[in-house]
């Protein structure tokens, strides 16, 4: 049977950022949930779109041509092929974030930032 998720009690059991964890999955899309601080790294994606939706907080993103600010309640759909930089440069950001399966977090740029979503855990 399919079970809900509070999302502040999910982003309450997430101690590391820029660790996405998955929450679900819709069709060949995996639904993250993901604390962000700081900047992250430059990249692109070449065949996926991705999904920011700020759930608390604020993100800065960065693309080459000006800033975006996505404020808490916010969304921002970055299409593949365009560079950007997700970036929180006071406090911390709660982002739920939709995208293919498989897409890796640090997209063109691969190197040390690069990891793997790992399932949420369960509630106890």
């Amino acid at each position: 049977m399919p079970r809900k998720i509070n999302l502040a009690e999910a982003f309450g059991r997430i101690d590391e950022h820029y660790s996405p964890r998955i929450a679900g999955e819709v069709n060949d899309f995996q639904v993250k949930i993901v604390k962000v601080q700081g900047q992250f790294v430059w990249h692109h994606h070449d065949e996926e779109d991705e999904l920011f939706l700020v759930v608390k907080g604020r993100l800065l993103m960065h693309f080459r041509d000006g800033d975006e600010w996505i404020e808490e309640g916010e969304m921002i759909v970055v299409p593949h092929g365009v560079e950007h930089c997700p970036d929180v440069p006071e406090g911390e950001a709660h982002v739920l974030l939709i995208e293919r399966a498989g897409t890796p977090n640090t997209g063109s740029a691969g190197g040390d930032r690069t990891v793997e979503p790992v399932p949420l855990d369960p509630v106890s």
